[in-house]
């Protein structure tokens, strides 16, 4: 996400490695293109190169070109309304801000400047949800008098009247949502959870560079940047270059290693895929055997029930136990027979928090009668 020509269809490109439109000029990305990338992991290349597996089914990350936001966005400017939609279906943004001047690449505020750029951004997005959350009141406040009539349903929705004013008046203070966590309740978070404000996605803010910026890691904008980034309630900022970037996706995949050490620069891609997959609240576990070495992707929090439920509801419905090794100790054993030798080969039950990266096989038992 980011104000048009700011470089996301470029590094959405290299991220997909596919083409897509990514023109010199605002809104050329109308409809969001959507891919998903590799998770780069060098447990799951070992437990591959470990049991040579007939399939392999690798971690990913689904992600999302949204076209450029401009100023009054949420009010409908450029195709605001149709970009803001988007956004709230995602579970997280990656914000993409131009730091790099060039003639030959309009800007839609004539220049180049992320501070303001990032500002209007998060203004819009407040907006509407400041917008969502008025049009919610006022529905609530016509509820009020059916809710009065039974006790259980107007202490209900006193409660949630009362998250919404709060809600709102941290909006109108100019404040967003993810930045306020330690003025949420357990109650509040629940509703806010149901309502997708755009402001309660976390953020993981993208500083476009040229080449030569991004091979000194120098730009002029980067402290001002952080600066606005720290009085915002802080997050992670990765500096790129699409340039870089795009020019590495054309280069045969076996002279890659070289390219980068003759321009004395990395791709910055796996740590951009890798963060964006740990700042959405994601970890996965393996299932791994002759037949198949599959990274599985569950929540962060996830009990070993649940975690069965994304292999399949019958596996969370019959749950027995789920037996487990650690990744780290099966690689330092060398094998399963030595990690249950050791003993490290654990039986867990219902209330089993699974780790990230932890190989797992379930027992489950579904009768004929469950399945009615």
């Amino acid at each position: 996400m980011g104000m048009p020509n700011v470089g996301k269809s470029t590094l959405y490109n290299a991220l997909s490695n596919c083409s897509i439109p990514a023109e010199n000029f605002p809104f050329c990305t109308i409809d969001p293109n959507s891919t998903r990338v590799h998770v780069p992991d060098d447990r799951f290349d070992w437990l591959v190169e470990h049991h040579k597996p007939k399939s392999v089914v690798q971690p990913f990350l689904e992600i999302v070109d949204i076209a450029g936001l401009v100023k009054g966005a949420s009010g409908g400017a450029g195709l605001g309304n149709a970009f803001l939609s988007h956004i709230k279906a995602v579970d997280g943004i990656l914000h993409v801000m131009r730091a790099f001047d060039d003639a030959d690449v309009i800007h839609v505020e004539d220049r180049v400047d992320p501070v303001r750029d990032i500002d209007i951004i998060t203004s819009e997005l407040r907006i509407k949800d400041l917008e969502f959350m008025n049009a919610h009141l006022t529905k609530m406040k016509k509820d009020g008098q059916r809710a009065a009539q039974n006790p259980q349903m107007a202490k209900a929705h006193k409660t949630e009247l009362e998250c919404v004013e709060k809600v709102i008046a941290w909006l109108e203070d100019g404040k967003e949502i993810r930045n306020g966590m330690e003025q949420w309740s357990t109650t509040d978070v629940d509703f806010l959870n149901t309502y997708q404000l755009l402001t309660s996605k976390p953020v993981i803010y993208l500083v476009n560079l040229t080449e030569k910026d991004y091979a000194r890691k120098k730009n002029k904008w980067l402290a001002k940047i952080h600066a606005w980034v720290m009085e915002h309630g802080g997050g992670t900022i990765i500096p790129f270059s699409g340039a870089f970037e795009c020019e590495l996706q054309d280069v045969p995949e076996d002279e890659k290693a070289q390219f980068q050490k003759d321009k004395e620069m990395t791709t910055i891609l796996p740590k951009i895929i890798k963060t964006a997959f740990s700042t959405i609240h994601l970890i996965y576990f393996f299932t791994a055997g002759p037949d198949e070495v599959k990274a599985w992707c569950i929540r962060k929090g996830f009990k070993a029930p649940q975690a069965a439920g994304a292999i399949h509801t019958d596996f969370e419905r019959g749950f027995i136990c789920a037996e487990v090794m650690a990744f780290e100790t099966l690689k330092e054993l060398g094998s399963e027979q030595e990690v249950k030798a050791k003993g490290k080969y654990k039986q867990e039950g219902k209330t089993y928090l699974v780790n990230d990266g932890d190989v797992i096989f379930f027992k489950f038992n579904v009768t004929a009668k469950g399945k009615k």
